[in-house]
């Protein structure tokens, strides 16, 4: 099951086919979906949990908690819809594109993607673009 919530005032308007977009992409993986919550905030709230929880000092667009047992993907994915208006701009990207690749991005890494090195980004990016690839918004 995924479950949107909300602590700003950004409301995702297509839920349900973003919902069968990310499930289809587990499927596709050979994984299972367990529950995973979408938490889309603020760049604060999202510092503040990178400080408590990562003991890093910088606003970022995403945090994701992995409770994946096995190939059954569970989890936490906190979005600062902040950054993600910003990287669009940045990468001259729409917002609804933008903030789908954030949203794979955190699956992605439940399915054991890295993006730490040069490399593991390459990797995540080309995995990203499939992924969203397989959207029409």
């Amino acid at each position: 099951m995924i479950t949107f919530n909300y602590q700003t005032d950004f409301i995702l308007n297509n839920e349900s086919y973003i919902s069968e977009w990310i499930q289809e992409i587990i499927i596709l993986e050979r994984y299972q979906l367990g529950e995973i919550t979408y938490v889309f905030c603020d760049d604060a709230s999202l510092h503040k949990l990178n400080l408590e929880f990562l003991n890093h000092d910088e606003y970022t667009d995403i945090i994701s908690f992995d409770y994946s047992v096995e190939r059954q993907l569970r989890g936490e994915i906190y979005i600062s819809i902040e950054r993600v208006i910003d990287n669009a701009n940045l990468y001259q990207s729409t917002f609804e594109n933008e903030l789908c690749r954030v949203m794979i991005h955190g699956i992605l890494h439940f399915m054991g993607f890295k993006d730490k090195t040069k490399h593991q980004q390459k990797e995540m990016t080309e995995k990203e673009n499939l992924c969203i690839s397989m959207l029409n918004i």
